[in-house]
């Protein structure tokens, strides 16, 4: 059963991101949490007054990288279309930390040989820490997100030159 504290967090996820419905089954429980879209916002006629307001509205947090962090633009179009170039995607909502704590070096930084096995980041949700494995051999060529930021399910967050 989900405690209500973890509901209000999955609400302020989803209201932070682009993702307009989630589902969640657990333990015999369901739980569907939808955004308005913007033509049905509706406001409440008594007091007080209750808004919902749409994905657009919402302001985006995120914490500015350390300075010691390596965090390359986004992709060209020439990278993009790179077939030896795989793209580590984010496998859930969260928040995307480069390091597993404050005060250590990132898992990986651009140049970097990366396996199969190697942590490449933290994802959290739900206050739950899920180390994401890079999955191919190769070299980092791009991260893609800075440290801090939520990412979406699917969100890339690294370029990686195959072998």
């Amino acid at each position: 059963m989900l405690k209500l504290s973890e509901i209000k967090e999955l609400i302020q996820l989803v209201d932070q991101t682009s993702v307009h419905e989630l589902d969640i089954e657990l333990e015999g429980t369901h739980l569907t949490i939808r955004k308005a879209k913007p033509a049905e916002i509706v406001t409440a006629q008594a007091a007080p007054q209750y808004i919902q307001v749409p994905q657009q509205a919402a302001p985006q947090f995120q914490t500015a990288p350390a300075a010691a962090e390596s965090v390359q633009p986004a992709a060209g179009a020439e990278q993009a279309a790179d077939p030896s170039l795989h793209k580590i995607v984010s496998p859930m909502v969260g928040t995307f930390y480069r390091a597993p704590s404050p005060e250590a070096g990132p898992f990986v930084n651009v140049g970097d040989k990366v396996n199969e096995k190697s942590t490449v980041c933290i994802i959290e949700a739900m206050k739950l820490m899920n180390e994401l494995e890079a999955e191919v051999k190769g070299e980092i060529v791009e991260v893609l997100v800075e440290n801090g930021q939520l990412v979406e399910f699917g969100q890339p967050l690294f370029l990686v030159k195959t072998e």
